[in-house]
């Protein structure tokens, strides 16, 4: 399983980018469960709780575009710098003012300059591995790789803020968040060797949601990201009526460690079968992955469904990942990634607040209908618009 992995680390530059992208994306798992834990921690509700995480998300869905057409024109370096510290600045903002008890619409304000400021850095990450490979079968490797690292920071971010802000201090894992995403952003942004250069004067071609394939591939992943931002909420609040609240964490990062096991195992076989086949496979593995949940009522039995449950979830996004690539210009490549971080990030928003208004109407256990809901949901969409996402047998086959 290590071999096709093995040979991407030998190009100069390639160690130092993927070190500084994954320390500056590790708080994108913490800021969720964190937030909803502060918010929780002064209002005792669920449903703000929610509200305020969902706007997070719902800000930086609607400005992520926007930061990737402006990376695509300017540079990766002059767009992250001014974003990072604003974007540090609003979160540390939010920490203060709920640290005050300061008027709860000012908590939803600075999270929206958060959401804003943020910038979709794995898609960063993966323009510079399609910049630097030129072999299909090692950026299938390489985006591989890519997505087990968000699932291995899945899997240590939100058990670890989990754990710190309920046996710590309830804003000690948002400060930890602000110093890594600071820090990382910054160094990933000083290495300039691997930066994929500019395109300043492109003939404009329109935004790249114009295009059917990305359009599909972007209300496929709104409804995965609903899945991914209520199970957030309902997996807080279901490990709480089981008498353990720092057991959120380990649930979530059960989660993300079926992800992660699964990613692995993807990017390590030379596939056959088209992209456009994956991908409606893995949707429908996604469903039945997610039946269980439905029926457990106690901590182990959760642990273990919703580990079956995140193993669609890698192979789905790391072929989401690679249609885009396929799909879109080379000169719009940062803006197409960002349509998918975009929707994901869109999704979870209205994942958290349905999350959390069904959770304190109807219970954590009957909540998880809806991320079942939206699993079902994304898998029709895929269904109903493959024929978008065909692509020239030649590039299918390198794959």
């Amino acid at each position: 399983m290590v071999g096709p992995y093995r040979g991407l680390f030998s190009t100069p530059g390639v160690k130092s980018f993927v070190l500084a992208g994954f320390v500056g994306r590790i708080p994108i798992s913490m800021l969720g469960i964190g937030i909803t834990l502060l918010v929780h921690s002064i209002t005792g509700s669920y449903a703000t709780a929610g509200a305020v995480s969902a706007i997070v998300s719902l800000a930086f869905a609607v400005a992520a575009p926007l930061s990737g057409r402006l990376v695509d024109r300017f540079g990766q370096a002059r767009i992250l710098v001014p974003f990072v510290f604003v974007h540090g600045i609003a979160l540390s903002g939010l920490m203060l003012l709920a640290h005050a008890h300061a008027p709860l619409w000012t908590l939803f304000v600075s999270g929206a300059i958060a959401g804003v400021s943020a910038t979709s850095l794995g898609s960063m990450v993966r323009a510079r591995w399609s910049y630097l490979l030129s072999d299909s079968g090692k950026l299938h490797a390489a985006f591989s790789f890519e997505s087990v690292a968000d699932e291995v920071i899945f899997v240590t971010g939100p058990a670890f803020t989990a754990v710190v802000a309920t046996s710590v201090n309830v804003y000690a894992g948002l400060i930890v968040a602000v110093v890594l995403t600071v820090l990382g952003t910054l160094a990933f942004a000083l290495l300039k060797r691997t930066e994929p250069p500019a395109v300043r004067h492109r003939q404009e071609r329109g935004s790249p949601i114009a295009i059917p394939g990305v359009a599909l591939l972007s209300g496929v992943l709104l409804a995965m990201g609903a899945v991914f931002g209520s199970v957030d909420i309902v997996t807080v609040a279901f490990a709480e009526e089981q008498g353990s609240k720092a057991a959120a964490g380990f649930l979530l990062a059960a989660f993300s460690g079926g992800s992660m096991v699964s990613g692995l195992w993807y990017g390590a076989r030379a596939w056959k079968i088209t992209l456009r086949s994956r991908l409606v496979r893995g949707l429908f593995v996604f469903v039945a992955g997610l039946t269980p949940v439905l029926l457990m009522h106690s901590l182990g039995a959760m642990a273990v469904a919703l580990f079956f449950a995140g193993l669609a979830i890698s192979p789905t996004l790391i072929t989401s990942f690679s249609l885009i690539e396929r799909l879109v210009p080379a000169g719009q490549l940062t803006e197409g990634m960002s349509w998918l971080s975009t929707s994901v990030g869109l999704g979870v928003a209205v994942g958290a607040w349905a999350g959390g208004h069904l959770t304190d109407s109807f219970g954590a256990s009957n909540a998880y209908g809806f991320a079942y809901a939206c699993a079902l949901l994304a898998a029709l969409v895929g269904v109903a618009g493959s024929t978008w996402l065909r692509t020239p047998v030649a590039s299918e086959s390198r794959s």
